[in-house]
Parts: C-alpha cells; sequence; structure tokens
C-alpha cells in the first residue's frame, strides 16, 4: 500500500497502489507498532475495523495464497 495518503482523524491513511482511484477500496493506518486500523474508502466516516499487526499479515498473507 503506498499510492494515496489521506490524513483524517491524527491517522495517515494508505490506500493501495493497485487501487483505481474508484473510491471502492480498504485504505488502512497504523495506530501504533502492533496495531492497524482499516476502513472502507465508500464510507470514512463508519468507525474503522481494528486487528493487531499479527491478525493483519496472517490475512494478508492467506489471501497471497
Amino acid at each position: 500500500m503506498s499510492a494515496y495518503l489521506a490524513h483524517h482523524d491524527g491517522l495517515r491513511w494508505r490506500r493501495s497502489s493497485r487501487s483505481v482511484g474508484m473510491n471502492n477500496c480498504v485504505e488502512a493506518a497504523r495506530l501504533g507498532p502492533a496495531q492497524l486500523a482499516v476502513r472502507d474508502s465508500k464510507n470514512t466516516a463508519r468507525p474503522p475495523l481494528r486487528f493487531s499487526a499479527t491478525a493483519w499479515a496472517s490475512f494478508v498473507s492467506a489471501l497471497k495464497s
């Protein structure tokens, strides 16, 4: 994730570099060294989901395989 950066609510939201700019993707922001917030770019007003770094890494690994 690197192409799009947004600052909102004090977090630095990142969007995948593979996003096509249609505002239909997932954004992520670090909540510290061990947590990650994830939100839907279409509805940024909703509270983000929170994941531990370990849980998120496991999820991404499973998607790749």
